[in-house]
Formats: C-alpha cells, structure tokens, sequence
C-alpha cells in the first residue's frame, strides 16, 4: 500500500511519517504542505492512502478531495484538531481520523484497519460516503464549521471547552493559550488554524499574536500615537495592530 501525508504544519507531518517508517506493509510516496500541491500529488503519483489534515492555510481537506480527479479514489484518513469532525467521520466505514493530539496506540488501531480494507472495496463506497460528508459539513459555504468542543489534555483528563466561553487566545511560540473565566488552558496549534475553526461573527484577530472574543472586550483604551488597547473582561489589555485597527472598531460599531 502506497501513502502520502498532507499536512501544513511540519511537525505534524514529521510525526505521521515516522510512524509509517514502523509498518512496512506501506510505501511513503512523499508528504504536501498545502491543498494546491496535494492536488497535483495524488492525481500524479496515485496513493492508496492518503493522511488529509482538514485545515490547511490555502484550501480545507475536504476541497482538496473535491478537486482531486484520480480513480480509484485513495482511502482518507482524517487529521484534525476538532472533534466535530470526528464524530461524522467515525461513523463512515473507510474513512477514519486522527485526533491531535493523538496517542500512537490509536495511529495503529487505524493502520491495522486501513490494511484489512481492500481497495476495491473502498472505492466501491467511496462516492457515497464523499457526499455525505460533504452535505455533512455544509461545503456550499466554503466554510469549516466551528467545533462544538475544544478538547484540551490535562495530564490524564481531557477538558471539553465551549468555544464561545473563551474570551481571547494569544500565541506562544508553536502553542497557543485559551483564556477562559479565570483559567488558561495551553494548546499545541497555530494561531492562524485556530482562527480557521472561529466564529467570526464573535471572535476578531486584533493582533498577529492574539484573538478577542468580542463579548468580553469591556473598554477601548486610546493611548498615545493613536494606538489602542482592548481591556478585556478579567482586565487584561491586549493590544490591536494598526492594520487590524479600523476593521475592529467597525467590528463593535465604532466608526
């Protein structure tokens, strides 16, 4: 069996591949930064498995699948930080997900299901299960739909966060911190795929750095050299980058 790993943040693909350097019953083919090339990559070099992380900077995972034109079609293994998505991918027989941050034991679960899976027999389903999942997620929006939890891992506890209880997020080198009420939880994800996940009817990038869930910005705060700060609720002040200043206050209705 053939793979190829999509995946736009190096160390999640880093991790996948060198648990695939353990089963030798599959061939690595390579490994796709972003949408645009996975494309080009699958219809070219025709895997028979293929590790799709959802949220990717240029295109989501279930666009590259749309696009992709080679048959039979690769079996899909899921990777993403959402639960959402798992909950419908789980209940389709071919098609499976890995959970970041996901355990090796679980890799394998997967990996000894995908090699029990004949081709044919993926394939046979696959037009079916593809419009599920895409009727499923709503993909005329073009949109990927804001997770219902955010599970965060405490030790030997995972903690399911609402997503609208969250009143900012700011990056910390490969990790963010969600500030909720008066706890903050760390998360090892992107900032900017974070956002991807957001509401952003509620939540606003004021900074490369931070995000605001509007309904706890309490004040405005003007200082010199006509910048701005946002006093949240809990009294943190987190400052709003000029090039994101005009569209935030238009945001709250200050023109």
């Amino acid at each position: 069996m053939k793979a190829l790993v999509i995946d736009d943040e190096e160390l999640a693909r880093k991790r996948v591949l060198k648990l695939l350097e353990t089963v030798p019953q599959i061939e690595v083919l390579g490994e796709c930064s972003n949408g645009k090339t996975a494309i080009i990559s699958i219809d070219k070099l025709q895997p028979d498995l293929i590790f799709l992380d959802i949220n990717m900077k240029d295109m989501n995972g279930f666009e590259v699948l749309q696009k992709m034109k080679i048959s039979p079609k690769p079996i899909v293994i899921f990777v993403t930080a959402y639960n959402n998505y798992a909950l419908k991918a789980f209940e389709v027989e071919a098609f499976d997900f890995l959970l970041k941050p996901f355990k090796d034991q679980r890799f394998f679960r997967i990996i000894d299901r995908v090699l029990k899976t004949s081709k044919s027999e993926a394939d046979a389903n696959f037009k079916k299960r593809f419009e599920e999942l895409f009727h499923f997620y709503s993909m005329k929006s073009g949109k990927v739909p804001m997770p219902t939890k955010f599970l965060i891992r405490q030790g030997n506890k995972t903690i399911l966060i609402n997503p609208l209880d969250i009143m900012y997020i700011t990056s910390s080198g490969y990790y963010v911190e969600i500030f909720v009420a008066n706890k903050k939880y760390m998360l090892r994800e992107a900032l900017t795929k974070l956002c991807d996940g957001l509401d952003e009817a509620v939540f606003f990038r004021i900074h490369r750095s931070s995000v605001v869930n509007i309904n706890f910005v309490r004040e405005i705060v003007h200082s010199s050299f006509s910048e701005i700060d946002a006093k949240m609720t809990d009294n943190k002040m987190l400052r709003i980058s000029k090039s994101h200043k005009n569209e935030f206050l238009e945001k709250i209705g200050i023109s």
